[in-house]
Order: structure tokens, then C-alpha cells, then sequence
């Protein structure tokens, strides 16, 4: 027999099906911008400040959404999003090969803000939703958060591997357009279905109230800064650069093989992560507390780069494999620790605050990330590869101090 969906479940899928899509696009854009721009000539700090508006609109996107979503509702924010990332990838189409890099550049960054906005309105809708929409019982919170976090993560690996297979075969401006389409489609779809908010509004509540009092909350989104810069400090344009590097010598058929090897690498270790964040309450000891666990992760992440860093040295010849191979470890113990870090946001804040937190807490993920992008393009350019993996070592540190901070005990 087929379990009838109550009201909050189909709401639940509904704002899934939105996330999973737009983040489709999102990963597939990434992609698209950096290859295209990095065989047109741009160097590594070129292509991070491509992204620099990306994380810095989204910074102050979440500082900002919350706010907003008390007053306007979550359902808003969330159509918002989709509106103008659909508005973005249409302003990119318009990018000419015969501009000047600095005008590249310039315009390229500006169309990136607006999805970097887009992308921070969505992300906080989505995941506020959780919170507001699960049941308080059988630990439904924690399964939740889990599940809407890492099948997002598995669908953009899927939106790398789509963008470099798109970029391929149809070019960048058409890729673009197709993605626009399929976002529209999906955005109509839900706007029809999804007809209640959710979200309990409030017309009068403050700015000020977007500072949280909590002192856990600040604690944890001070790790969360550490956290996601430790892991784009590498990701996001040294391992693509690097990748690029050991795969091509510029050829067109060179290009295509290596595009498709760095789009599959990044869509499977994507897709790896985020099935481990779905799997992470399975993957947790039952006979230990989470507040325990929680630091017991967060140690353990430190060590992985340091060991991709010494088997690096000693074994050169075989540093392409090593990488892959110390990268996956690292993407299973950072799923973990990811988790562990979105529920924790939920269970430290309450359904009245619940909008004003995550978009806090999201605030400084998107800070985090707008330090790595930028460490990432600075680390390639003028240390390496290995570079970035020792800033990443350094970072994550810093997010284990914070752990120290908080209070585990009954959690």
C-alpha cells in the first residue's frame, strides 16, 4: 500500500525538487564558467575573481534573507531564487570571445553575484523549510537535514559532470540557454503546487535580530567559515588547474579529454560526499552522544591533508593517483563533519528564529567560501598545488578550536 503524503511532506518534497534542480544548474554554471574562461587565456587568480561576487553577494545574501523571510515568507525567497539565477544564466549567454579579459572579467563577475544571491535565497529557504516542516519526533530533524543536504551535494556532482559534457558538445552559450529552460519548467511547476507558505511572517521584526545571542550559534558559524574555506581553498580552482595541467596540451581533443576528466572527477567525488551526508546518522555510533562525535570528526579531518602533503613528496611520480585517492578519504570524513554541522545550526536554534540563524549561520559558510575561492586562485598561481592543501591543514584546525566552544553535552 502507498503511504498517503500529509501537508508538510509534499511541502517538504516540493522545496527538495526546487533545491535539487536549481543546484543542477548551479554546479553545471561552475563548470561552464571555468573551463570556457580558463582555455580562453585566464590565469588561475583570474578565474577566482570570477567567483569573488559569487561568495560575496551570498555573504551578505544570507546575512540578509533571513530578515526578509520573516517578513515576506519563506515560499517568496525561495521563488526569488530561482527567478534570478534563470536571469543570470540568460545575462551570460550574452558574453562575447572578442571582448577584452578585463571586460570579461568584470561582466562575468557581476552575472555571478546575481547568482551567488540567487543560490544564498534558495539555500536558506530550503533548509529553513526543514526545521519548520519535520516532524518533532523519532529524530526526523536530523534525517531531514540529512537527506535534503546530501542528495543536493550528489545532484550538482551531477551539474559538474552535465557542465563539462555541455560545454563539450554544445558550446557555452547554448548550454546556458538549455539550463535556463529546465530551471523556468521546474520553477512553474513548483510555484503551481507550492500554494501555502509555511513560514510564520513578521512584518515588524528588526534587522538587529539577525545577530544571534546564542553564543553556540556564533561559536559554530565561526567553525563553519574554517570549515568551507579549508575545503575550497583546494576545490575550487587548484584542483581543476591542476587537473588541467597534468591533461592537456591546449589541443581542441586535448581540452575535450581533459574536460571531461575533471567534470567526472568533480561530479563523482560530489556525488560520493553528498551520499555520505545522507548516510551519516548510519554511519554515526549509536552508543556515543553526536556532541561527542562532533569533535571526534573534526579532529580526524585535520590529518588527511597532511597526509596527501607527505605522500605527495615522497612519491611524485605518483601524485596524480595519490591525490584522487587522499581526496575521497577527505570527501567522507568532510560529509560527516558537514552534517554534523547542519544539524547542529537546527537543533541550537528555535521555529521563531529560525530563518534569522540559518541565513546567520549560511552568512558565514558563503564568508568561508569567498576566503577559499580567493586563497584557492592565489595558492595555485604562486605555490602550487600542494599549497593549497597546507592552507587547507591550517583552516581546518581552526574549525576544530571552535568545536571547543560549544556545548556538546546534551546533544
Amino acid at each position: 500500500m502507498i503511504k498517503t503524503l500529509n501537508n508538510n511532506e509534499v511541502s517538504f518534497v516540493l522545496v527538495t525538487l526546487s533545491y535539487w534542480f536549481f543546484m543542477l544548474t548551479d554546479g553545471a554554471l561552475r563548470m561552464l564558467v571555468l573551463l570556457h574562461f580558463h582555455t580562453l587565456g585566464f590565469s588561475p587568480l583570474q578565474l577566482a575573481y570570477l567567483f569573488l561576487l559569487y561568495e560575496f553577494f551570498g555573504m551578505v545574501t544570507n546575512l540578509t534573507a533571513g530578515w526578509i523571510a520573516k517578513k515576506i515568507g519563506l515560499n517568496i525567497t525561495l521563488f526569488s531564487g530561482m527567478i534570478l539565477q534563470i536571469v543570470s544564466l540568460l545575462l551570460l549567454t550574452q558574453v562575447d570571445k572578442s571582448w577584452s579579459i578585463t571586460s570579461s572579467v568584470i561582466f562575468v563577475m557581476a552575472t555571478q553575484g546575481l547568482s551567488g544571491i540567487a543560490k544564498d535565497l534558495t539555500k536558506m529557504s530550503s533548509k529553513s523549510s526543514v526545521k519548520l516542516l519535520a516532524p518533532d519526533k523519532n529524530n526526523k530533524l536530523f534525517q531531514w537535514v540529512t537527506l535534503m543536504t546530501g542528495s543536493k551535494n550528489a545532484v550538482k556532482g551531477f551539474g559538474f559532470l552535465l557542465g563539462s559534457l555541455l560545454l563539450a558538445f554544445l558550446g557555452f552559450q547554448l548550454s546556458l540557454i538549455l539550463m535556463a529552460g529546465l530551471l523556468s519548467i521546474i520553477l512553474i511547476l513548483v510555484f503551481v503546487y507550492l500554494n501555502n507558505d509555511f513560514s510564520k511572517i513578521k512584518k515588524d521584526v528588526k534587522f538587529s535580530e539577525v545577530f544571534s545571542k546564542n553564543k553556540n550559534i556564533n561559536y559554530l558559524s565561526f567553525g563553519r567559515v574554517f570549515l568551507f574555506g579549508a575545503r575550497d581553498t583546494w576545490l575550487v580552482v587548484g584542483l581543476p588547474v591542476f587537473l588541467y595541467s597534468m591533461m592537456s596540451d591546449g589541443s581542441i581533443d586535448a581540452n575535450k579529454k581533459a574536460f571531461f576528466v575533471i567534470g567526472t572527477f568533480m561530479a563523482v567525488w560530489t556525488i560520493f560526499y553528498g551520499f555520505v551526508q545522507g548516510i551519516t546518522p548510519k554511519i554515526l555510533s549509536q552508543n556515543e552522544s553526536i556532541g561527542k562525535q562532533t569533535k571526534y570528526w573534526a579532529s580526524l579531518l585535520i590529518g588527511i591533508p597532511i597526509i596527501l602533503i607527505l605522500l605527495s613528496s615522497y612519491f611524485e611520480e605518483y601524485k596524480l593517483y595519490i591525490t584522487i585517492f587522499v581526496l575521497f578519504i577527505f570527501g567522507f570524513v568532510f560529509a560527516v563533519n558537514s552534517s554534523l554541522h547542519s544539524f547542529l545550526i537546527l537543533k541550537y536554534t528555535d521555529k521563531n528564529r529560525v530563518t534569522l540563524d540559518v541565513g546567520f549561520y549560511y552568512m558565514s559558510n558563503a564568508f568561508g567560501r569567498l576566503i577559499g575561492t580567493l586563497l584557492s586562485g592565489l595558492s595555485i598561481q604562486f605555490g602550487g598545488f600542494l599549497t593549497c592543501i597546507f592552507i587547507t591543514a591550517l583552516m581546518l584546525a581552526l574549525n576544530r578550536l571552535s568545536m571547543e566552544k560549544l556545548d556538546l553535552k546534551n546533544i
